[in-house]
């Protein structure tokens, strides 16, 4: 059975996905919150599996939230659900802890999945937000602001509160920071100077080590923890 914890300020909606969530036989909603602070709380003593979390509440919003969720052990897996249609929002919720970042015009349906993929241990994004993700995500350059080149033998390394990150080496962490901006195998090649051969061995090993199936997973891993 999984735990479920609602955190939005409005009765309404509230109300609505508890009656449609307590349908499911593996779902379990075991409290509500009106906002931000009463869901660290309800989060303490009910031990929750997933929070779904609204992103705009009174008193802590859905960012602050996430932030002090992020110092925390053991804390519940945080599905965002939110009428907020700002693509800025994404990221960060992302970098700050989030497993998934869904709209309230989502289907039902598609909503339950998404409580079972995160509790799951997966990332999981409407879309929309993943379309804002990778398009908004910056190409890492290949020498850090001092001048001096990347070494591309140099590992990464982890960022706080983001989990561990694979590791993986400089030149490793340039092919996945242009995978996040979207560029094409060819593309990454002409823009490191070297063989598109050498560009699918890299890519390869960066979803191995990711533990990854796809491109877009990589990326989304790379604005998550910071290497986007």
């Amino acid at each position: 059975m999984i735990r479920v914890l609602i955190a939005d300020d409005h009765p309404v909606v509230r109300q609505g996905l508890r009656t449609f969530l307590d349908l499911q036989d593996d779902l379990d909603v075991v409290g509500e919150a009106a906002d931000g602070a009463e869901a660290l709380a309800l989060v303490e003593s009910l031990a929750p599996d997933v929070l779904l979390l609204d992103l705009r509440m009174p008193v802590l919003d859905g960012p602050g939230t996430l932030a002090r969720l992020a110092g925390r052990e053991g804390g519940p897996r945080v599905l965002v659900l939110t009428s907020v249609g700002d693509p800025e929002d994404v990221a960060p919720a992302l970098r700050a802890g989030a497993a998934g970042f869904l709209y309230k015009d989502v289907e039902p349906g598609t909503l339950v999945q998404a409580i079972r993929t995160v509790h799951g241990g997966q990332v999981l994004l409407a879309p929309e937000a993943a379309g804002a993700v990778l398009s908004a995500a910056p190409v890492a350059p290949d020498a850090p602001a001092g001048g001096a080149p990347a070494d591309p033998a140099a590992p990464v390394p982890p960022r706080r509160g983001a989990g561990p990150v694979a590791p993986l080496t400089g030149r490793e962490r340039q092919v996945l920071a242009l995978i996040a901006a979207g560029r094409s195998n060819r593309e990454i090649a002409r823009e490191l100077a070297v063989a598109e051969k050498t560009v699918k061995t890299h890519v390869s090993n960066v979803l191995m080590k990711l533990g990854v199936q796809d491109r877009t997973q990589a990326a989304l891993y790379a604005v998550r923890h910071g290497l986007a």
